[in-house]
């Protein structure tokens, strides 16, 4: 990865992908448009796209329960191997996990007390905040250090979108430009006020 952010080991970081349109599944919660480890730079463990190298920063991921349960579908991502490694896995919900990984655990509270939460767990790594509602009450809350966008050859037409008008305005500085191939550019942001 180009311009790695991640200087500072206890940063909260956003890493999504999102089609050119802006949205981050398609409808009904489809993942079906990203692209695997089989594909030529595969945004998961073993693709060009460095998820391996941001794993490896993050000591624990914080992650929305809509995203757990897309994770963990029938068609997830999660698949036969769990894509996250051993990292702990702090789920926001207010109701149980049910199945899963053996490192999840469901938390609960407002944006500013799980991510305070999730740099304990991390121990002075980062903080992966994963799935679009936390990715935007982080946002929102003044808590997100970087931002990670892999942009996808595709117009989904719908879907979830990454960003919405609650979010507000931020200024971002680009850190890094990374050529993905079979047309998929990886942005890597500072947050303008983080430095």
């Amino acid at each position: 990865m180009t311009g790695s952010l991640d200087d500072e080991k206890s940063v909260v970081r956003i890493y999504l992908a999102s089609s050119v349109d802006g949205f981050i599944a398609g409808p009904g919660d489809d993942l079906s448009w990203l692209p695997g480890e089989e594909d030529a730079g595969g945004l998961q463990a073993g693709g060009a796209m460095g998820f391996d190298e941001h794993l490896a920063a993050m000591g624990v991921i914080l992650m929305g329960r809509r995203t757990w349960d897309v994770v963990l579908g029938p068609d997830g991502l999660a698949g036969p191997v769990w894509p996250y490694g051993d990292l702990p896995v702090l789920v926001a919900t207010n109701r149980e996990l049910e199945g899963g990984h053996g490192q999840a655990r469901a938390v609960s509270g407002p944006i500013a007390d799980l991510v305070a939460e999730a740099r304990s767990v991390a121990g002075g790594q980062g903080v992966y905040l994963d799935g679009g509602d936390l990715a935007r009450q982080g946002l929102r809350a003044g808590l997100v250090d970087e931002v990670i966008l892999t942009v996808i050859p595709v117009v989904l037409g719908g879907g979830t979108g990454l960003f919405d008008t609650t979010v507000g305005r931020h200024q971002l500085e680009l850190v890094g430009v990374h050529d993905g191939g079979s047309g998929m550019v990886q942005l890597q942001y500072r947050m303008a006020s983080a430095r």
